[in-house]
């Protein structure tokens, strides 16, 4: 049994209603991680998940906890909640999580990073990846500042070649990514136009992989979401970068 911890997909709302001088405040909360975890549970996973205000206090904070998984997922959840954490909030030192993934990886563990407006760069920059320990460790370069690309009449990945799958050479499309540059040494499995879908590679004696595209919607339809080869995919993702 592969053990994978899963951190973000979840998001809060504060809204503000105003009827002339009157104004009504509500608050939402939302998680969308359902269908990632259901394709990794069919591909032989078990999963542990993380929210982001969950994650920002209990994420691993030490390799012990860490090598607890064979593999970490970081989905729509910036930089900042790894390395913002209550205790560095109080003016303490703390340990910087993203340089104690990096290690982890370093050392044989697994990394994977899932497309959102606070993966990768993100919206307006703000996720800010490329400023961290995991800018080395990720299989693609992380340019600077807003990376979305934004395609609502939709866009089909092209598989380029998954190790053991048998898979469309066409997939269900998606409505954006976040754009990135392949490494020279990673192996790209698929694109979307000109750029990496989904990219996988080694960090010292770890594997990572960058999936660009999102888990949920927006970016994630329906039709590719419920695509009957994405478990497919994720098993053999979990295989390549766990196996």
């Amino acid at each position: 049994m592969t053990n994978v911890l899963l951190a973000g997909e979840s998001w809060q709302m504060l809204t503000f209603e105003i009827k002339g001088q009157d104004v009504l405040t509500g608050a939402s909360y939302d998680e969308a991680p359902d269908h990632l975890v259901a394709a990794l549970e069919v591909a032989g996973a078990s999963v542990t998940y993380q929210p982001c205000h969950v994650a920002t206090r209990e994420f691993p904070r030490t390799r012990a906890e860490l090598e607890t998984y064979d593999l970490v997922i970081l989905s729509d959840i910036g930089a900042d909640t790894l390395q913002l954490t209550p205790q560095v909030r109080r003016g303490e030192v703390d340990v910087d999580r993203c340089e104690l993934l990096a290690s982890y990886v370093e050392d044989g563990g697994g990394l994977g990073m899932i497309g959102g407006y606070m993966s990768f760069a993100g919206v307006n920059g703000q996720a800010r990846y490329d400023r961290t320990a995991l800018a080395d460790v990720l299989p693609v370069s992380i340019g600077p500042g807003d990376d979305r690309v934004e395609a609502p009449a939709g866009v089909r990945p092209t598989n380029e070649g998954v190790p053991g799958a048998t898979l469309d050479d066409e997939w269900p499309a998606v409505l954006g990514y976040n754009r990135v540059v392949a490494d020279a040494d990673a192996d790209v499995w698929a694109t979307v136009g000109d750029d990496p879908l989904l990219a996988v590679g080694s960090y010292g004696d770890g594997r990572t992989f960058a999936f660009t595209t999102d888990c949920a919607p927006h970016w994630a339809p329906p039709a590719f979401l419920e695509w009957d080869g994405l478990p497919t995919l994720w098993e053999a993702l979990l295989e390549d970068v766990t196996g």
